[in-house]
C-alpha cells in the first residue's frame, strides 16, 4: 500500500497522493449530507415551531445550507493537509474562467442569494413574471421552481427575477383589489347595471364586505357603455383565474335576469345621397 503514500500530483505546492485525495473526497461528501441534514432539520423541526412564515423559514434555511457548505468545504481542504492559503492562484484561474465560461451560472447564483436575502418573493408567494401566473415553489441556488394554476412547473433563472419586472400578488398584505370590467348596451339602465354589479358581489363568498365593492364608470366605447366592478379579495392569490370565472358567470346570470344587454361590437354605416356613375358612363371619353 506505499503506493497509496506517494505523491501523484503538486496542487499548488501540495503533494497530493491517494489517501489525501481519498479522504477530501469522503470529506466533501460527509459535508453535503450534514449541510443538508441541518438544513432540513432546522426549517421543519425548529424554524416551523416559530412565528416565522414560510417564505422567511425556507430563506434561513437555505442560507444556512450554503454557508455550512462554505465553511464545511474550507475544513475538508484543510483537515486533508491541502493549505488553503497556497489555492489563491488557482482560485484567480478558476475567477477567470468563471467570468468566461461560468458567467450566466454565477449571474444566476448570487441572484438567488438576493432573492433570499432581500426576499421580494417567497416560497408560497403568487406572482406572474413573463406575463404567466403561479405559485413560487422552490427558490435554488441557479432558478426558481414556479408551479402555475394548471400544475405545470416553470422553471425561471434567477437572474430574469431579479432584473425583470415581476408582480407579486402576495407580497406584505394578500389582499388586493379585483377589477372586472363589463360592457352594456346604450340605452340601458345604467344605475340599473350598477345595482346588480353589487348584488354579484355581495353574493360571491371570496368578496370582502370592506372595503365596500364598488362600480366605476370607466367611459364611452364604440359599441358599449364600460363600467368596471372592483371588489377586494383574498382568494384572488391562490386561485385568480378561478375567482374571474366566478364573478364573470355570476354577472351574466345577474344581468340576463334584470334584462341587461350585454353588445357585440357593431359599426354604423353612413351613406350621403348622390348618383354613382354606371360602368358605361365612366368608359364614355371626358
Amino acid at each position: 500500500m506505499e503506493w497509496m503514500s506517494k505523491p501523484f500530483l503538486a496542487l499548488a505546492g501540495n503533494q497530493i497522493n491517494a489517501i489525501k485525495l481519498s479522504e477530501f473526497l469522503v470529506a466533501i461528501v460527509i459535508v453535503f449530507l450534514v449541510s443538508h441534514w441541518v438544513a432540513a432539520l432546522l426549517g421543519s423541526r425548529l424554524l416551523s415551531r416559530t412565528a416565522m412564515d414560510r417564505g422567511l423559514q425556507y430563506a434561513v434555511s437555505q442560507l444556512t445550507y450554503y454557508v455550512l457548505l462554505v465553511v464545511g468545504l474550507l475544513i475538508a481542504l484543510q483537515t486533508s493537509g491541502i493549505e488553503v492559503g497556497s489555492l489563491t492562484v488557482i482560485l484567480g484561474a478558476l475567477g477567470v474562467g468563471i467570468g468566461f465560461g461560468l458567467q450566466t451560472f454565477v449571474n444566476n447564483a448570487v441572484s438567488g442569494l438576493i432573492l433570499l436575502v432581500e426576499r421580494p418573493i417567497q416560497v408560497g408567494d403568487w406572482i406572474e413574471v413573463s406575463g404567466t401566473g403561479g405559485r413560487v415553489e422552490r427558490i435554488g441556488a441557479r432558478s426558481t421552481t414556479i408551479i402555475s394554476s394548471d400544475n405545470i412547473a416553470m422553471i425561471v433563472p434567477n437572474a430574469e427575477l431579479v432584473t425583470e419586472r415581476v408582480i407579486n400578488w402576495s407580497y406584505g398584505d394578500p389582499t388586493v383589489r379585483f377589477r372586472v370590467p363589463v360592457g352594456i348596451a346604450y340605452g340601458s339602465d345604467v344605475d340599473l347595471a350598477r345595482t346588480a354589479l353589487l348584488e354579484v358581489a355581495a353574493a360571491h363568498p371570496g368578496v370582502l364586505r370592506h372595503p365596500a365593492p364598488v362600480v366605476f364608470f370607466s367611459g364611452f366605447g364604440d359599441s358599449a357603455l364600460n363600467l368596471e366592478l372592483a371588489v377586494w379579495t383574498r382568494d384572488m392569490v391562490p386561485s385568480p383565474i378561478r375567482f374571474r370565472s366566478d364573478l364573470n358567470f355570476a354577472i351574466d346570470v345577474a344581468f340576463r335576469r334584470h334584462g341587461i344587454t350585454i353588445p357585440f361590437p357593431q359599426h354604423d354605416l353612413h351613406f350621403k345621397s348622390g348618383s354613382l356613375p354606371t360602368i358605361e358612363e365612366s368608359a364614355q371619353p371626358a
